[in-house]
Parts: structure tokens; sequence; C-alpha cells
């Protein structure tokens, strides 16, 4: 392809709403541009990486044994209806009526669809098991969509769905899946990690994301330093509490309320009291299924993990209860609130199991507890692990190791859903008695814009994009000096139809432009080799290359050129 003849809207400046380095360089290099909050167009250069990353997702996945299909991004609501999640989804869920006046919705994910369309079409046990996959258009309506492709509204993803007859072909299935996406996300070139991971709104029991690690990702990670152990943060277990021996010959000294006038945070009580954050006991409140109101308590130096807090009250939904609803029920504001007394509902994490010596809200203004015994002065409703894990953790797996935090990018997660959706809406089939069973289903889905962002932000230096080889939008950029001299274009022009008759793909820069733009523009757009050709090499017999990855200048001879270059990327793919 030449230069001049496909639309590569270069710039300047960063755009003034871009955060994050993928947004910044995406937009600059000519590959994206805005239409909406959260949605983009794709110029040539992104539809080129785009396409390659959906075939080698293709590959992989009809080499597991998948199978492709295409369904509709509408999706009729009676489908919603049925699994429940019409009225559960929330405002992500783009919702509209036909002209009929009947509920259609945009597809953020395809489950009720798929399993749809496989109770009309499967009976028996003969028939299973079977993955259908699909790479589509998705919309879900953000409340804050930003940072480019990482979070946008409409994106492209891989969605597929398995379906078995028992659990252990589901888990097989899952643990394929597994295989597969390392194999895919190796095939990009990128550093990735597998994580443990909430299931959060497509449900089920057991689900593993990829994050691509990079310092800009949404996502707070943790991973053991000396096992194989790694979760997302909102997952990430805390190793089992252990009281500490009491000394029962000692006597405890005795519960002592004091005086803390407009200190109400742990930092603020701690320095009025002069004691560390991890004496306090921290009491939040929360509404629980929009109306009852429980408390959770974690030490002061703990935050609570909400997911976890959900999960341990085995509830719908979970928000902090605001100040004149905690009033309302307790008669005190939040930051004197303590458990000692306290009339709700309490859940207490693992690490407040057995404290001594401790601070709590004395549930009074400008008051607090001293001294607390958790087990001589209140004892809650139950204990669970309700808090999110901290660097420096002990690793929940292993006896040796720590837990690490990182920062990532989530590509990809797979999920076992079992019997969520296929007993809901009546998935079932024949076994070999002849009894009707519901099937069971894993899901597995891959962001496949959101890798060309991801493979950006672990992929770039100042000057610009730096893409892996094997989804860059192109091989090689041809970049003549002066393209008008006869000498340099012709050269030049024999170069670019030697490198695509051996099947390599060319960026020929035939642009009347100075040599400083092309370069910029050549590291921005970020090609992995640039083959410079000028009137000075020329006379040399030599052309140079530059790796777009290492920096380096080597010099080769004309002659041969093209078979040499050919033979590197030979080698390589």
């Amino acid at each position: 392809m030449r230069w001049s003849q496909i639309l590569i809207p270069t710039l300047k400046e960063d755009p003034s709403d871009a955060e994050v380095i993928s947004h910044k360089l995406l937009v600059r290099g000519g590959f994206i541009r805005q239409v909406s909050r959260g949605i983009y167009d794709y110029f040539p250069l992104a539809l080129k990486v785009i396409r390659k990353i959906e075939n080698i997702v293709r590959e992989e996945m009809d080499g597991a044994g998948a199978q492709e299909l295409l369904m509709p991004i509408a999706s009729p609501a009676e489908l919603w209806q049925e699994s429940g999640r019409w009225e559960i989804y929330g405002k992500e869920l783009i919702r509209f009526k036909d002209r009929n006046d009947r509920d259609f919705c945009l597809g953020p994910t395809h489950e009720e669809i798929v399993t749809d369309l496989v109770r009309r079409a499967v009976r028996s046990y003969r028939e299973l098991p079977f993955n259908l996959y699909q790479i589509q258009t998705k919309f879900r309506d953000e409340v804050r969509p930003r940072f480019g492709l990482m979070r946008g509204r409409e994106f492209i993803m891989k969605d597929a769905y398995s379906f078995h007859t028992d659990v252990d072909d589901c888990k097989r299935e899952y643990d394929n899946m597994v295989s597969t996406y390392r194999r895919i996300f190796d095939r990009c070139g990128l550093k990735y990690r597998p994580v443990e991971a909430d299931t959060g709104a497509i449900g089920g029991s057991l689900s593993h994301e990829f994050q691509v690690l990079a310092e800009s990702g949404e996502d707070a990670i943790v991973s053991c330093n000396s096992c194989d152990y790694a979760a997302n943060l909102e997952k990430a277990a805390v190793k089992a509490h252990q009281p500490a021996a009491r000394d029962l010959t000692a006597e405890a000294p005795g519960l002592e309320k004091v005086s803390t006038p407009g200190k109400k945070s742990v930092a603020e009580v701690a320095g009025f009291l002069k004691l560390a954050p991890d004496k306090f006991i921290k009491t939040m409140v929360y509404q629980v299924n929009g109306d009852e109101l429980v408390a959770a308590l974690v030490r002061g130096d703990h935050e609570i993990n909400e997911v976890k807090l959900q999960t341990a009250l085995s509830c719908r939904e979970i928000t902090l209860a605001n100040e004149a609803a905690v009033v309302a029920a307790t008669g005190v504001a939040p930051g004197y609130l303590g458990p000692i007394g306290l009339k709700l509902r309490t859940i207490a994490d693992l690490s407040v199991q057995s404290m001594r010596g401790a601070v709590t809200g004395a549930n009074e203004a400008n008051a607090h507890y001293i001294e607390v015994d958790q087990e001589r002065d209140f004892t809650p409703t139950a204990f669970a692990d309700i808090r999110l894990a901290l660097a420096g953790d002990h690793c929940p797996r292993c006896d040796q190791g720590r837990l690490e935090a990182n920062r990532g990018i989530e590509v990809g997660q797979v999920f076992y859903l079992g019997r969520k959706y296929s007993e809901l809406m009546g998935a079932t089939y024949l076994d070999a008695e002849g009894r009707e069973r519901p099937i069971e289903m894993g899901c597995y889905g891959i962001g496949i814009s959101r890798l060309v962002a991801a493979a950006v932000e672990q992929n770039h230096d100042d000057n610009g994009i730096i893409w892996p080889s094997s989804i860059a939008p192109f091989q090689v950029l041809v970049l003549p000096i002066n393209y008008t001299d006869k000498a340099t274009r012709e050269a030049a022009d024999l170069l670019y139809g030697e490198l695509r008759q051996r099947g390599l793909e060319v960026l020929l820069d035939d642009r009347d432009e100075r040599p400083g733009v092309k370069f910029k523009d050549g590291d921005l757009i970020g090609i992995p080799l640039r083959i410079t050709i000028g009137a000075k090499g020329l006379q040399k017999g030599s052309l140079e290359l530059r790796w777009r990855r290492e920096g380096k200048l080597i010099d080769i001879p004309i002659t041969g050129a093209a078979q040499t270059i050919y033979s590197h990327f030979s080698k390589s793919s």
C-alpha cells in the first residue's frame, strides 16, 4: 500500500480528552476518531490491526474445536426477562422499542440469545458437547466511558458459549479455553496474567480474567511471589486469620469511653489518641437489597471489599448507606458508630476476630471506646473474609509467598456458568435413559478492540507505538528520503514490489514531505521495520534498516535486500 492511497490522518498534538497513552497515540497516529462518547470510527490502520487479532482468535478457536456463527445484535426483551437480567442488568443495557411497540435491547453479551438458539436446536445427549463463538459488535451504555478503546460503549468482542451434559465435561472445556486464550495472547505478543475473578453480571461459580500487565490498567491485581496464585483485587482471598493465643492469666484492661470531639475518621481519631490505625475497628453500614441495613466491621488499616461482602451476605445488591439512613436507624452519625450495643445485623472481617485493646465508635457523638476486647464486648452475627487483599499479605494458597500488587487491563474472561441460564430458560437435553436434564454451560469472551488499546499501553515509547509484529498494520515501512528524485523513487518502487511479491505487508511512504515529517510519522504509527532509502546510501549501494523496537540502524546491501528482509520475517514467524 502507498501512503498517498491510504487515509492516515496523523496529528502533532495529543487530543485534549485523552487520559491514557493508548488513546493519545491511536488518535494521533490516525487509527481512531471519536464519534460520540465511547464510540469510535476505526480508520484503515486500526482495522488492519483488528483483522489480524480476529484472525489469530479464529485460528485458535477453530483449532480448539469451536464453531463460528453469528447472532443478531438486537435481542427481544422476553429472552432477558426469562433470565431475569432485563430487570437487574441496569442502565448499561440500552433498550428500545420497535415500530410495533415491542421491547428490545442491544446485546452487551449473548447468553440469552445463544441459550434460546440451543434449546430450540438440541434434543439429545448425542448432540453435545459443542462450543459456539462469534466476533461481533457489542454495546454497553457505560456510565463513564473513558480511556479510548479501553472503556468504550460500542466495542468488538469475541464471545463463545459451550454446552455439555455434565459438570466434568464443562470444566474440561473451561480448561481448554484457558489454554486457548494463552495461545491467543502469546501470539498477539502480549505480557499477561490469568487471574481468579468475580463472575459479575454474567454469573456462574468460576471465572478467570486475562489481564495485560500495564501501569495504566484499570484493574488492581495481586499475585504471589512464590506460587502461581493470582487474582483480581475484587476476588483475591485473604489467608485465614489465626487469632492470637490469649493469656488467660492476665487481666485485660476494662472498656473505657473517651472523648474525641469532632474526630470521626480513623486517621483523625488515631492522630488524636496517638494510636496506630491497625488498633481500630471500623464500622461501615450498608443498605442490603434496598431495605435492610447491615453493619460491616474491618480493621482500621483495611478496606471493605464490597464484592466479598455481597457474597458473604448472599444478597442481590449492596450500597453504602447514606448518613440520613444511618442516623435514622442508629441515632448516631457514621464516624462514631461501633459494634458494642449496635442493634443491626453485623458481619465482621476475620481480622477483627479476637482483637484486644481495640478502638471503636461509642455510638454517641464525639466519643469512642478504647480497650475493646472483641470476645468480651461484642459478638458479630458472623465472621467472613470481607476485606481487600493488600500487597504484603500472606498468599492464601501457599505457605511461603507474599502478595504483590500490579495493574492490569482485562482483555479476556472465561466463566463456568453451570445451569444458571439453562434452568431459567428451559435449555434441556434427553439423556441415555430418556430423562430430561438441564444443559451445563460455559462462556468465554475476548475484547478484540480493547486488545488494540492494551497492546499500545504495553508497547510504546516517547515517539509512538511499537506494534508486536503479529498484529502490526504493516510489517515493513519503505521510506524514501526524497521520492521525487528519480533514482530514489526507482529503488524504492523496486524494493516495494519485491517485498510484496514475497508476501510481506509493506507501506511505501511516497509522500512529498520533509524527511523529518516522514520519520516522525513512521515512529508514531509503529511499523516494526523501517527501510530508509537515500541518495547517499544508493551511491554506496546500501539501504538503512531500523527495527522500531530496538532502534538500531543497520546498513545492508541493496543487492539481495528483499530476500534478506523476507528471511528475517520467515524466521520470526
